[in-house]
């Protein structure tokens, strides 16, 4: 199975994708088992949150294929100018749709985005979204060896780790 990663800015049919899918993205995490009411107000946002994903330089909107279909998309972000001393780089969204879960797609596309962007990278998960806590310590602890820093501040689990290509 080959797992790729494609700039979504670079086709409009990529950015389709992603829009036809953000609403199966946001029902995941609307989830009954960490339901916080606010991802249906990001449903209402969506057009203006995609005009921003595709727009803003600091942002790296990406489709993730297998073999050649698409299956998933990330959003890579850069912290604000005042953050980027601390982290590079930011998963900001991170989906694979439910068909193509749990056959490795997840970690070789995160694997591939990770080397893509080197830098610092901070993933951030909901603390009551288990399923993308465990996913995402699995992948950090994986990829870096084990080197990397996890915290638990104000709801949320953060992982922070030097990127493959970054590491000396």
């Amino acid at each position: 199975m080959s797992v790729r990663i494609r700039d979504a800015n670079n086709s409009p049919q990529d950015r389709l994708w992603i829009q036809r899918h953000y609403p199966e993205y946001l029902d995941d995490l609307s989830d009954s088992s960490m339901n916080t009411g606010m991802f249906p107000a990001y449903a209402e946002r969506e057009p203006e949150l995609m005009a921003r994903w595709f727009a803003d330089d600091s942002s790296h909107p990406l489709v993730i294929l297998k073999n050649e279909r698409p299956v998933g998309f990330a959003l890579v972000s850069r912290p604000p100018r005042n953050q980027r001393d601390e982290i590079d780089f930011c998963m900001a969204e991170f989906f694979v749709v439910a068909s193509s879960r749990r056959l490795g797609i997840g970690r070789d596309a995160a694997r591939l985005i990770f080397n893509r962007f080197a830098g610092t990278w901070a993933i951030n998960e909901f603390i009551y979204n288990k399923a993308a806590v465990a996913f995402w310590r699995s992948i950090v602890a994986d990829y870096t060896e084990g080197r990397y820093r996890e915290t638990v501040s104000q709801g949320e689990v953060r992982q922070v780790f030097s990127s493959r290509s970054a590491r000396r």
